[in-house]
């Protein structure tokens, strides 16, 4: 099915169609296509940026096969949780192989941090490497699939927000009250798309300039500027998840809550606490690298030069 959005403010039109090919009869969707290609693109920006937090990038290879399904399954939970009612059955039961099929969308970001957070957790404990630093490492991953993965929801004319008359406002034929209606309306995706980026590029300049002072600042940073345009940009949405039957948007809390929860702790650790230069984790590891070769030296001298020559 192809449908046309429109930018009339920008003189735009698309036309769109959520299956980008059929393979074997099975349609391969736009969204999942799009959502492996900010996967990618993550990690090959933080294989690359690895040994700037201390981490290797074969740590980094190794997180992914337990992190990337495990967050998966939690983006999936998430959505399926607060989103139960879409896949009970007229005779109360539940369709299961509906629940598990994420090829044309339904997965919640926010579940998909907490797998991979909880992961990160137990991962780091039995690589014995320090989490804040590879979480730090691990938020600009975030920021890259979040910024591309927005681009999945535009090809399925999804999580835009409520009516505008904005130049930028996108126009769509939308099911309403049983009927289609042509609709102008914020592109929500697209905000989020420009914010995400906008905050990679801040935090980037931030790690390359010299500026991080301790392990977890990027990673609250992240969840500060995140949390806090995730819980306006929630607001506009006309399909947000709800705390179950109640008026509570589950993103717009948990984005502001997040957000002001990593402003404590930045504020804490930037006015309030000092943090020496080498108290980071990738100048510890390089510490620990220059005295394990100053050794391998100083046993190699001893062993050749040792025997009066």
């Amino acid at each position: 099915m192809t449908r046309t959005v429109l930018f009339p403010g920008l003189g735009l039109e698309f036309h769109l169609d959520r299956v980008a090919v059929e393979l074997f009869g099975l349609p391969i969707y736009w969204y999942g296509i799009i959502i492996a290609c900010g996967f990618l693109l993550a990690v090959v920006f933080c294989s690359r940026m690895a040994p700037r937090f201390g981490i290797r990038s074969d740590d980094v290879i190794d997180l992914l096969f337990p992190a990337v399904p495990l967050a998966i399954i939690g983006a999936r939970l998430y959505y399926v949780i607060f989103y139960l009612d879409l896949y009970r059955r007229e005779d109360g039961s539940y369709d299961l192989f509906g629940m598990v099929d994420i090829r044309d969308g339904g997965l919640a970001i926010y579940g998909g941090v907490i797998a991979a957070v909880l992961t990160l957790i137990v991962f780091c404990r039995v690589k014995k490497l320090s989490f804040l630093a590879f979480a730090d490492l691990g938020a600009f991953g975030l920021l890259i699939g979040q910024c591309v993965g927005r681009w999945g929801n535009f090809m399925n004319v999804e999580a835009y927000g409520g009516p505008t008359d904005l130049p930028w406002r996108m126009g769509i034929d939308a099911y309403v009250d049983g009927a289609w209606q042509y609709m102008e309306v914020h592109p929500t995706f697209l905000y989020e798309s420009l914010w995400n980026l906008l905050g990679f590029l801040l935090l980037l300049l931030v790690v390359l300039k010299g500026k991080r002072r301790f392990d977890g600042q990027i990673m609250w940073s992240y969840f500060l500027w995140y949390g806090f345009g995730r819980g306006l940009i929630e607001g506009l949405r006309t399909d947000s998840l709800y705390f179950f039957h109640t008026s509570i948007r589950v993103s717009q809390l948990l984005g502001f809550a997040s957000a002001l929860v990593a402003a404590g702790f930045l504020i804490y650790h930037l006015c309030l606490r000092r943090h020496k230069p080498e108290e980071l984790y990738v100048d510890c590891v390089r510490a620990a690298e220059r005295a394990a070769r100053a050794e391998h030296n100083k046993k190699e001298e001893n062993e050749y030069g040792g025997d009066g020559h």
